[in-house]
């Protein structure tokens, strides 16, 4: 793989992932949040093959392919299926038009997108004296990962909904695993399938609790659930 092609499919797998962080911004409802993390995950997957076609390791192609499985295949059937539980009175999300989407987050879309845009710019800034100091494709795209896990954090603490804030989590640890390739040209292979662990278990955890919350509550909303705790 020449130099040029290396660098334009390595921009536009970083342009990807982060059109897809910023389309979570846009979007509410929660089925097309999930789809669309599972399209971030596959872009992830293509920036960790792509360090490793270029730099001929093998154990980061194979990093990439786990990737690729577990956050485009497995984690979104797990959101999925947290999306489907049924509630106190055996209703779906599918039957509860309230419930399958953001109706009020904190942020309004049209806020939400500028937010984005300011962190992203922030991000450029704070990692542009780290990608002079050794200026590589990769380490040039550093900013998105940075611009990833801001707008992660920025996901979590405005959104309503459980699950949408379970995907502002794993937003946050996509950024944070693309920074971490960027930066670094891959991560050991065991160190990646520890943390993949670590996440799946988390993911599992806060799936199973959705699933409870909605079927004795017939809500994920956080405001709601804290007017049942007071």
């Amino acid at each position: 793989m020449s130099e040029s092609l290396y660098t334009q499919l390595l921009d536009l797998a970083c342009g990807a992932f982060l059109l897809a962080a910023v389309m979570i911004l846009w979007r509410r409802e929660l089925d097309a949040i999930v789809r669309i993390f599972a399209l971030q995950g596959i872009a992830l997957a293509a920036v960790a093959a792509l360090l490793g076609l270029h730099e001929e390791r093998w154990d980061l192609i194979a990093v990439a392919a786990g990737i690729g499985l577990l956050r485009a295949g497995v984690l979104p059937y797990l959101m999925r299926r947290a999306l489907t539980a049924p509630t106190a009175d055996h209703r779906t999300y599918d039957t509860d038009g309230a419930e399958t989407r953001e109706t009020q987050p904190l942020v309004n879309v049209a806020a939400s997108l500028l937010t984005a845009a300011a962190l992203t710019l922030l991000a450029y800034a704070v990692a542009r004296p780290l990608a002079e100091l050794d200026p590589t494709p990769a380490t040039q795209a550093l900013p998105v990962g940075l611009a990833v896990v801001l707008i992660g954090f920025f996901v979590l603490v405005t959104r309503r909904r459980a699950l949408a804030q379970v995907v502002g989590f794993l937003l946050l640890d996509n950024g944070i695993t693309a920074t971490a390739f960027l930066a670094t040209s891959g991560v050991p292979l065991i160190v990646e399938l520890g943390v993949s662990f670590d996440v799946l278990l988390a993911v599992l955890v806060l799936q199973l609790l959705t699933t409870r919350m909605r079927a004795a509550f017939g809500t994920t909303d956080i405001d709601d659930l804290r007017e049942l705790h007071d």
